[in-house]
């Protein structure tokens, strides 16, 4: 009997702007969305984070009138992972057959760059595993190598946020790079919707990607039929 799969939910740590006052954090609907797909399933979950502990949420996506949002901000066992997250230090990929990148802008400054993260991707990746992202936290995908030294999304059908929605939201001036261009620089084959904000996914074998917060039902629903009905 296959052991029951366990999800590894990534969440960012990062609030600042570079000259905004408001502050970013977790969209809260790529979490909920997400995992309100695998909870169907009763699939296991722990939050990690890049430095473990309170996992903050941007207060525009704080949207309680969503009523997935309402359902998991309320569950307490879903706020409390989400209150006292994992640091990737402490995280054994030994234990995880799913990793999934959530988005909000603070994703571009702490994803890209955390080793422990990428290791932990590799591993689940090459132990057979699926690796899930939706919107900015596509950018934790940016720099994970594999063993053989290349790139996960080499040559990969991906999506992420556009350049266009992120000039949409006024936030272009403020990430440290557009998403959209550095998935091309690292070669990843880019495709995103024709029309901006609606549901948008990529699928490169186990690799699943989603293009903004709208996409985060669908990556998740992606993934349950690529883990079992295949």
């Amino acid at each position: 009997m296959a052991p029951p799969v366990r999800a590894l939910i990534v969440c960012t740590n990062h609030t600042q702007y570079k000259t905004r006052p408001q502050k970013t954090g977790l969209w809260l609907s790529e979490a909920t969305h997400f995992y309100d797909e695998l909870s169907d399933r009763n699939i296991g979950y722990d939050i990690v984070s890049p430095l473990g502990g309170p996992v903050p949420i941007d207060e525009r996506s704080l949207d309680l009138k969503d009523n997935t949002n309402d359902k998991w901000y309320h569950n307490a066992e879903f706020r409390q992972k989400l209150e006292n997250s994992l640091k990737p230090e402490d995280v054994d990929p030994g234990k995880y057959q799913l990793i999934y990148f959530t988005g909000g802008h603070g994703t571009m400054w702490d994803f890209p760059d955390n080793e422990r993260l990428q290791i932990i991707t590799r591993q689940i990746y090459e132990n057979g595993g699926m690796v899930a992202a939706v919107c900015h936290g596509v950018s934790g995908l940016l720099n994970v190598k594999l063993s053989g030294g290349e790139h996960l999304i080499d040559g990969r059908q991906v999506t992420g946020f556009s350049n266009m929605e992120e000039k949409l939201v006024r936030l272009d001036e403020e990430v440290p790079f557009l998403l959209e261009d550095e998935l091309r620089k690292q070669k990843a084959v880019y495709s995103k919707g024709f029309i901006p904000f609606l549901p948008y996914i990529e699928v490169d074998e186990r690799l699943v990607t989603g293009q903004n917060p709208l996409s985060a039902r669908k990556v998740g629903r992606k993934v349950l039929e690529e883990m079992y009905e295949k």
